[in-house]
């Protein structure tokens, strides 16, 4: 009896009744090393409720092989430990040589609780993989302020990475592909699950699919100040990002971060406001189609990467822009 093809797994995010587009990313990549090294493509979906076949097989369409979707309930939160547990006991039964985890938010949360469950390693944020020629994984990630390009074998299996949304193309769509959907309710013990659910805010922060990005860094003196980006983000339709300072800080929460360690956009104009332009913060940001940066320092790195330059006060600026915008 011919033993079962080994495996690419890639763990899709589902909320909001959706898919997050970084998946149809990870199938185009997933899609070329699994051919490359002779591999099954599958993907692992989490869902509170069942998904229409229709939804479904447009994964096989983009790339799948295999579908296996869990159902429960509790998958509408996300909540790190019960998705780690319904992963585990879906890999009890079949491991796979690889791992792909779109580097969203929740993400970077899940991937290394699950690798460390796994006893294996973790690249995070790749830019680039491939296939060695030894077979296995070539994880490749920007290191030192993105001056060098590392890349990383592990030794350990499955080998486990998570991808940057926006690094890679759609993968294509072909409707002549077929594929395999397998659907399964999976249940917890009570103790497994979350009992208490504080709700902080109900304003969606999703700053990687905004056209217009209204960005602060060090620049802006406080929490309270932000208040006046947020205007002028409203007025444009847009939303308010910030450097990595003043998420260290705790001025602002670490999902408006904008850069290598926080999260990469490519909107159609992004202002800068008070950003010095280090290199990590370029690296989230380069891709815009239009950048305007505004800084008091006429030295500011960000004056190369922009496309205007205004040196002056941020604090001047900004009002009278607000100004400009709502008298049109």
């Amino acid at each position: 009896m011919m033993a079962d093809k080994k495996s690419l797994l890639i763990i899709a995010e589902y909320s909001k009744n959706r898919i997050h587009p970084v998946i149809l990313e990870l199938l185009n990549k997933g899609r070329e090393l699994a051919d490359k090294a002779d591999l099954k493509l599958n993907l692992l979906v989490l869902a509170a409720e069942n998904i229409e076949n229709r939804e479904l097989n447009e994964l096989i369409y983009h790339g799948a092989d295999e579908i296996q979707l869990l159902i429960n309930g509790n998958f509408a939160y996300p909540d790190e430990y019960l998705f780690k547990k319904a992963i585990l006991k879906f890999l009890n039964q079949k491991t796979p040589e690889i791992i792909l985890i779109g580097a969203t938010n929740f993400g970077r949360s899940l991937a290394p609780r699950l690798a460390a469950a796994l006893k294996t390693g973790l690249t995070a944020d790749c830019t680039e993989l491939d296939i060695a020629e030894d077979g296995s994984l070539l994880q490749i990630r920007p290191a030192f302020s993105e001056n060098i390009l590392a890349h990383i074998k592990s030794d350990t299996k499955p080998q486990m990475a998570t991808v940057r949304y926006q690094e890679f193309a759609k993968a294509a769509r072909n409707e002549n592909r077929k594929g395999k959907i397998t659907i399964e309710e999976i249940n917890f013990k009570e103790n497994d699950i979350l009992k208490e659910i504080e709700k902080i805010s109900d304003q969606k922060i999703n700053i990687t699919e905004a056209e217009v990005v209204v960005a602060g860094g060090s620049g802006v003196k406080n929490a309270e100040d932000f208040k006046m980006l947020q205007e002028l983000a409203d007025i444009l339709n847009g939303v308010v990002a910030v450097s990595r300072d003043v998420v260290d800080q705790g001025l602002m929460p670490k999902e408006r971060q904008v850069g290598y360690s926080g999260q990469r956009v490519k909107p159609k104009v992004y202002f800068a406001f008070g950003i010095s332009g280090a290199p990590q913060h370029l690296a989230g940001m380069k891709e815009a189609e239009t950048i305007i940066a505004v800084n008091n320092d006429p030295s500011a790195p960000i004056f190369k990467a922009a496309d205007y330059a205004i040196e002056g006060d941020l604090y001047k600026i900004i009002p009278e822009m607000i100004k400009e915008y709502k008298n049109k």
